[in-house]
């Protein structure tokens, strides 16, 4: 890594807030709920409970498999599974402290939380993205119908690919957004891959976040 690039790194640790705050804002949801549409004849794929983590690996056996890599910009996220294939973005926090989203006109853009690690990085990266807008579905529409096993690939800018295994797959109400559990470091490089989810209402949008959980468990 370059001192540029260093420093820019240190900085970006320095803006991190502790998950613990970034749990109390997602108590109320992503910005993505408020923005999903849920105008459509059939609803996204929901996680079926067979989905559900598996505490046998969840930070064990696969979390221990490949050594995590050094800082580096993500550049594009493909779930084969689910026929993802799209470009990323960097996403913050707004301007009333939601996790931000990309912008919904883009059917097919992800965002990576620049609160988060880097992808492959040692700790939880999260990526986010829309499941649907007004005029369809979006990037993370099928989030909710990946299994234990599927792959999610992140093609970084420093021309690594860092490969994510999913262990789980579950939607939480946004009003009881189990945070720490999410976030929590399992002492290997991690993923949160996240998007609408639950039921929906055109009051309030999506009552739920669809979340899979995922390990570092190649590189290319």
């Amino acid at each position: 890594m370059h001192g540029s690039e260093l420093a820019e790194e240190q900085e970006r640790r320095k803006q991190r807030a502790p998950w613990g705050v970034i749990a109390l804002v997602l108590l109320t949801g992503l910005a993505l709920v408020r923005n999903g549409s849920g105008e459509f004849d059939e609803g996204p794929p929901q996680p079926a409970s067979a989905a559900a983590p598996d505490r046998r690996v969840s930070g064990g056996i696969l979390a221990d498999t490949v050594r995590p890599l050094p800082y580096a910009m993500p550049d594009r996220v493909s779930i084969p599974s689910i026929q993802v294939d799209a470009p990323m973005i960097p996403v913050g926090l707004d301007g009333d402290g939601w996790v931000g989203a990309p912008p919904p006109e883009d059917p097919n853009l992800a965002g990576w939380f620049t609160g988060s690690v880097s992808p492959g990085q040692k700790g939880t990266a999260v990526v986010v993205g829309h499941v649907d807008n007004t005029q369809g579905p979006a990037v993370f529409y099928g989030l909710g119908a990946l299994k234990q096993g599927s792959r999610v690939e992140i093609a970084r800018q420093d021309g690594k690919t860092a490969v994510f295994q999913v262990y789980g797959v579950e939607v939480f109400e946004k009003n009881n957004f189990p945070g720490d559990r999410v976030y929590a470091s399992k002492g290997g490089a991690e993923l949160r891959v996240i998007t609408c989810g639950g039921g929906f209402s055109k009051q309030n949008g999506y009552d739920g976040n669809v979340v899979a959980f995922a390990s570092l468990v190649e590189v290319r």
